[in-house]
């Protein structure tokens, strides 16, 4: 009759765990000893209690478990027989400890006798030793490059399993080559701090729960302040080969990995001009190491940092995006990289000390004009030429008045709405000042076209532009009366001995002339290559003015411990 209870009490507690769905939370759960009670993943316990927020736990708190995941704690795991044939799996994405045991049938406790140091090393891509029939039976297509030992014996049996992959090992320990192989993995790591949480890391670098746990398994323990946790093994492609070389990273947003192609024409045409800056500076005999980084879009960005080892990283270039470069910058911040910008220039980024921003924004040509204007200017009236958005011109306006005596300025959608002034006592035509602040080459076509007009009716008219547009390339003689002063930037002299050199190695590399970003591309890199030819020398080189294909660079700081941002442009003046 005792007996019988005994059996009865077991079977009623076998169907009890069975049917469980949920567990009540107790003092010391953490959702990783959660999941490893019940078998599933951290993020599987994540999906099913999607109102468990950055992993916050409380005492009493009732969580849902997969339907009769505790059968896996109630059932007697069978013993395996160490002794028995072995081979190896590789370890895969998202594959953890509790995952593997649950997977093949062992018990961990049989697992880490076959894996000693299976904690200190467990990575993507190891060789984890499990029983031949079990690999044989539960592994399906992971059943790859497996090794079969005898430990008992001193020869070595080997068979092939899957795609021909057979690897002879004469134990279950690794030789102490492969020990030292291991110790020389690199990693994208991550310093943690205050206030971080394993769900702000997770998100930061797009990895999972389980792939950080499986890489960190000191995790379980928890997270503190300061450990120093592994995000992602290096691609071999991402790790600097010579310790001498200059490391260089150029993060451009191709979006192959997001299935993303809006920039990818602009970041390919960006890399064949930096190509060209690359390898003109190697065959000069600079020593470099270049990683290509795909940057992804704005959403996916976070991803793509853990493919660099800060550690060891020299100088980056990109990304393109405001935001993105934010995140790098914050990712950087410990190792003060020089992160340079080509075209984000924002005045949020200007605190940051070890940023060069490439982008000469639009007010530092508004105040050139200003400038320009104020040097010639005796009370004509002043006409300024908008864009759709007004902004430059009311900028023009604000400064003009401020900084012009008696200033009387005028914005005007369209060139045609200039005029002459009346002289009030002789009722003569007057002179004005017409200034272009819009970059369209209509509206730049226009502009040209009135104010020639109007120095055939008038001596004494002048004109200037924010920008280049190519109507001024075509009428020089004419805007010549018109005393015509504009502004320059990446636009090519085709007469210099320089730009012709780079046109024709451009040309002769990818037979067609080089389109904007390739421009850009070459400048940018070239620029900072010839900065920077030795390692840390970019901010001792930072303040000679340098001319390349189409760009002026010509950096200043910011603010006193700000961001270097450039103010170059070159001044174009039509004389007479």
């Amino acid at each position: 009759m005792i007996k019988r209870f005994f059996v009865l009490s077991g079977l009623c507690l076998f169907l009890g765990l069975t049917a469980q769905k949920t567990h009540t939370v107790i003092k010391g759960d953490t959702p990783y000893n959660i999941s490893k009670k019940y078998g599933i993943s951290v993020d599987e316990l994540l999906k099913l209690n999607p109102k468990v927020k950055d992993g916050k736990l409380a005492i009493g708190d009732v969580v849902n478990v997969k339907s009769g995941t505790a059968n896996a704690v109630a059932t007697k795991t069978p013993v395996v027989n160490t002794s028995s044939k072995t081979g190896k799996i590789i370890l895969q994405p998202k594959q953890t400890v509790y995952g593997i045991t649950k997977q093949y049938r062992i018990s961990e406790t049989d697992l880490r006798k076959l894996n000693p140091e299976l904690d200190s090393h467990m990575k993507i891509g190891d060789e984890i030793t499990l029983p031949l029939d079990s690999i044989k039976k539960y592994g399906g297509n992971q059943a790859v490059a497996t090794t079969v030992t005898k430990p008992v014996e001193t020869s070595t049996e080997s068979t092939t399993v899957n795609n021909n992959k057979t690897k002879i090992d004469s134990g279950n320990e690794r030789s102490s080559s492969e020990n030292s192989h291991s110790n020389q993995d690199e990693y994208a790591t991550y310093t943690v701090e205050q206030g971080d949480t394993v769900f702000s890391i997770v998100n930061k670098f797009g990895v999972t729960i389980d792939e950080l746990i499986a890489l960190n398994p000191e995790l379980s323990k928890g997270l503190k302040a300061g450990m120093i946790l592994k995000i992602r093994k290096l691609d071999a492609a991402y790790i600097k080969k010579n310790g001498e070389a200059l490391s260089v990273v150029l993060m451009l947003p191709f979006g192959y990995n997001t299935g993303e192609t809006q920039y990818r024409a602009m970041a390919t045409d960006f890399l064949t001009g930096a190509k060209l800056a690359i390898e003109r500076n190697a065959s000069a005999g600079q020593k470099l190491d270049i990683k290509i980084v795909d940057s992804g879009n704005e959403a996916s960005f976070k991803s793509s940092l853990s493919q660099i080892n800060p550690n060891n990283t020299d100088l980056i270039i990109g990304p393109f995006f405001k935001s993105n470069v934010i995140d790098l910058l914050d990712f950087t911040k410990t190792q003060k990289i020089p992160v340079v910008a080509p075209f984000a220039n924002s005045p949020e980024l200007y605190n940051y000390s070890n940023l060069i921003i490439v982008e000469t924004n639009n007010q530092t040509y508004a105040d050139k004009i200003a400038e320009e204007v104020k040097s010639v200017y005796s009370n004509q009236k002043i006409y300024v030429v908008a864009d759709a958005k007004k902004e430059n011109a009311n900028y023009l306006k604000s400064s003009l008045e401020k900084n012009v005596k008696n200033a009387q300025v005028t914005i005007v959608n369209t060139a045609s709405e200039i005029q002459l002034d009346q002289n009030m006592m002789t009722g003569q035509s007057a002179p004005v000042i017409a200034i272009l602040a819009s970059d369209n080459d209509t509206v730049g076509e226009a502009f040209s076209n009135k104010v020639i007009a109007l120095s055939k009716e008038v001596q004494g008219i002048k004109a200037f532009s924010m920008y280049a547009v190519p109507s001024f390339d075509k009428k020089v003689d004419e805007l010549s009366q018109a005393s015509l002063v504009y502004l320059m930037d990446r636009k090519i002299n085709t007469d210099g001995s320089f730009e012709k050199e780079i046109l024709a190695a451009y040309k002769s590399k990818y037979c067609k002339t080089p389109g904007k970003y390739a421009v850009i591309g070459f400048d940018v890199v070239n620029d900072m290559l010839t900065r920077e030819n030795k390692k840390g020398e970019i901010f001792k080189q930072i303040n000679k003015v340098q001319t390349q294909l189409a760009t002026k660079f010509e950096f200043v700081k910011s603010k006193s411990n700000g961001a270097y941002v450039n103010t170059g442009f070159r001044v174009i003046r039509l004389v007479p």
